[in-house]
């Protein structure tokens, strides 16, 4: 791995920052790798996982990723300009402009719950922006690490993307290199543990984690309909999704009409579940048992645990590492299910009587990766928004925050560090160099050099009385 850096960035060096035409060369490959073997992908994927949807690994996979990189490759040329500071300056011989310049060669840390999309995301970025790639594949899903790895020297030399693959002693190694930026998606505790080792090489790091996503269905809304978005968006990937709802306020006059609703569409949704290709499977065996953990903890305490069975089936189910869709009630912070990130088919609800109950709820925790909204856009919902911190919000539907190819997407707080996606991914993987020149006949800076003379002592002392005068002005203004 090291050695390999090194060769990133000695050829990057070598070359220079890469033209537009280089940079859409390079996306368009990595969109080619992933586009010409989807099929291939998506199989592997269903291998790691036991079972997994096909129409829904395509779907979020592969066509959710297409919009996104789109975008980059088509703004490349506009985000690639200098931009030109103190145009009036110009005329006089003094120019002011700040370059994007790529950083070198950055590494990639993907997660396991979306394999493909959440390298091939990043990677898209890192090279929009110039830079060579190192992607270290997880080893929760291996046949799908193995795959990207054995297609990636097709369509790429390794001086401009390389593909890892290996254990978390492989991963720890790979978050200690030398990197010019190291990305990383996954959660907080593995996060915490990459900005460690990072930081023993001042490498600059974007976590992109996740967290409990709270959910506050309004008086005002359409419960039903709220209810049947929620139930079905907690089942994406199997409950498997840093974005996914995690627990819900529901007015607490109809948390009995919420349930019922969600175990109807449920129900509608899996008819059968043990040999249903459609429902998606725990990744493996150590998060099928947390979860089931976090169920009966929660029952064993008093939690009124709502599963929507089948007929005729018996779940948990080890075999299959498939659990039923539950709802769990009357939670309390005893629970490891009110502290932990549940990642699994199991939502939690929460009655409340006044709005700022939720707010004040939310706020005590560590902020999440998106808040929910469902009900109209009223003044309820602009002082959820405004009183509430998250990476994005969304009313009405699931990741609706992230449907413009152009919003940045992230978290802030415990659900993560920095953005991507658009130009916040542009801007990720770049330094923004400024670069000052000036043909004036005489030196601006220099005159804090001594001696000083009576005229530059009067010009500070005349700048220091007109800063402090004005900065009073304003404050009695205010008063």
């Amino acid at each position: 791995m090291q050695a390999t850096l090194e060769r990133q960035r000695r050829e990057f060096l070598a070359d220079g920052p890469p033209s537009v035409a280089v940079r859409r060369n390079r996306i368009d490959r990595l969109l080619a790798l992933v586009l010409d073997n989807a099929d291939q992908f998506v199989d592997t994927m269903a291998a790691d996982y036991g079972t997994r949807p096909r129409t829904g690994s395509l779907f979020t996979e592969i066509l959710g990723m297409i919009s996104v990189i789109e975008h980059t490759r088509s703004h490349v040329p506009q985000w690639m300009r200098a931009t030109k500071l103190m145009r009036a300056t110009r005329r006089f011989g003094l120019r002011a402009e700040v370059h994007p310049s790529p950083l070198g060669a950055v590494g990639i840390i993907g997660p396991w719950n979306f394999p493909v999309n959440l390298v091939v995301l990043p990677a898209a970025a890192a090279f929009a922006a110039g830079n060579r790639v190192m992607i270290k594949m997880s080893e929760i899903t291996p046949g799908t690490a193995a795959l990207m790895k054995s297609l990636a020297p097709k369509y790429f030399d390794v001086a401009e993307l390389d593909v890892v693959t290996g254990g978390p002693d492989v991963a720890a190694a790979f978050s200690a290199l030398p990197f010019d930026h190291l990305f990383f998606t996954g959660s907080p505790s593995v996060g915490a543990q990459v900005q460690r080792a990072a930081a023993e090489n001042l490498v600059p790091v974007t976590l992109e984690l996740g967290g409990k996503n709270p959910v506050v269905v309004s008086r005002e809304a359409d419960l039903n309909r709220s209810a049947a978005r929620i139930a079905r968006s907690r089942m994406i990937n199997g409950g498997q999704v840093c974005v996914c709802p995690d627990y819900v306020f529901v007015p607490d006059d109809r948390v009995d009409a919420f349930v019922d609703t969600a175990k109807r569409t449920l129900r509608e949704m899996f008819p059968a579940i043990v040999g249903n290709d459609d429902y998606c499977s725990s990744v493996n065996e150590a998060n099928y048992d947390r979860v089931v953990g976090l169920i009966d903890d929660a029952r064993a305490k008093g939690a009124r645990v709502e599963t929507v069975l089948p007929d005729g089936e018996i779940l948990p189910d080890r075999d299959t590492r498939k659990i039923a869709p539950t709802i769990v009630c009357d939670v309390d912070d005893r629970m490891a299910i009110a502290a932990e990130e549940v990642f699994g088919p199991v939502l939690e609800l929460r009655p409340y009587r006044e709005l700022s109950e939720a707010i004040d709820y939310i706020n005590r925790r560590p902020s999440p990766l998106v808040a929910y909204w469902y009900g109209p856009d009223d003044d309820d919902f602009r002082r959820f928004v405004r009183n509430t911190r998250s990476g994005g919000v969304a009313r009405n539907d699931f990741a609706a925050q992230m449907i413009p190819s152009a919003a940045p997407f992230g978290g802030v707080g415990r659900s993560g560090m920095g953005a991507y996606h658009g130009k916040a991914g542009f801007d990720a993987f770049s330094h923004h160099r400024t670069v000052v020149g000036t043909d004036l006949p005489f030196t601006i800076t220099g005159r804090a050099a001594p001696p000083f003379t009576p005229s530059t002592r009067a010009t500070t002392a005349l700048g220091l009385r007109f800063a402090r005068n004005r900065t009073r002005r304003r404050l009695r203004r205010r008063r």
